[in-house]
């Protein structure tokens, strides 16, 4: 938890200077208030979730249910997102196509006792939080001012560290030494924050469907990498699953956003 809190710090930091150099408007405390439950949601909760369901779920399977994030995001959206009223009957069937290659790539172990189902159903709970607090930072972005992007990534990154220093305050031995943590500060800074930075700028570029697929994109290329690098022997079940993910990729980062019809929701979550 130590050590989540360091990009998330740096995120604080760095938004916070951009937006005080380029006299950002701040959000007033409705804002506010989101921003600080996109933090929790997107970052802490999710976190806290798959710290709970180490013990029981592998790591395989917890990337197999994390490629449930675009489906929850794309039935999520209409609801809570930007576009309320509207849902892409084709970036559903895409969501689904990714599931379904991602399932046949990653062995998924099914839970086999009362405790590793309760974790499973935790690993698929935190999916299931990202993709709702994405639609919220995407709606909550396009509602703020074009340059205030920089206080959301402020506050939303500076609840996520609060989170995570918080946390290991009460259940860790915090070590804040230089010789502990100045290589996970040179990671922090080369790797974590342009990430983090990424996210937020593409906040008001990109639906919370597509800005989920990145659980689906990063298994993909770290799969074609290794493929590329190792050459193994590759059963067709893989072939087959590897064809699924690119093709539920490319169908939900080009197909149309939303369809013409307002309200024709295909999942009626709302019982009218």
């Amino acid at each position: 938890m130590e050590r989540q809190a360091l990009p998330f710090a740096m995120l604080a930091v760095a938004s916070a200077v951009f937006a005080v150099a380029r006299r950002t408007v701040w959000p007033r405390m409705r804002g506010a208030g989101a921003a600080v439950l996109i933090g929790l949601g997107l970052f802490v909760a999710p976190a806290e979730l798959v710290l709970i369901s180490r013990g029981w779920v592998s790591e395989l399977t917890r990337v197999a249910l994390f490629s449930l994030a675009p489906l929850f995001a794309v039935v999520f959206e209409p609801y809570m997102g930007r576009s309320v009223g509207l849902q892409s009957r084709s970036g559903l069937l895409a969501a689904l196509v990714a599931v379904a290659g991602t399932l046949l790539v990653f062995p998924v172990d099914l839970p086999g006792s009362i405790e590793s189902g309760g974790a499973f159903c935790a690993v698929i709970l935190a999916a299931a939080c990202v993709a709702a607090a994405n639609c919220g930072a995407v709606k909550v972005a396009h509602e703020l001012p074009a340059n205030s992007i920089a206080s959301l990534a402020v506050m939303a990154g500076g609840t996520a560290a609060t989170g995570f220093a918080a946390q290991s305050a009460l259940t860790e031995q915090m070590v804040w030494r230089w010789n502990a943590i100045s290589p996970e500060l040179a990671w922090s800074a080369a790797v974590e924050l342009p990430s983090l930075l990424l996210l937020f700028w593409l906040m008001r570029r990109l639906s919370a469907t597509r800005m989920t697929m990145r659980f689906v994109l990063a298994p993909l290329m770290t799969l074609l990498m290794g493929f590329i690098l190792q050459r193994p022997a590759i059963e067709p079940r893989a072939w087959l699953g590897l064809f699924l993910m690119t093709a539920g990729a490319f169908g939900i980062l080009f197909a149309p956003e939303d369809e013409p019809e307002v309200g024709s929701s295909i999942l009626k979550l709302d019982r009218k």
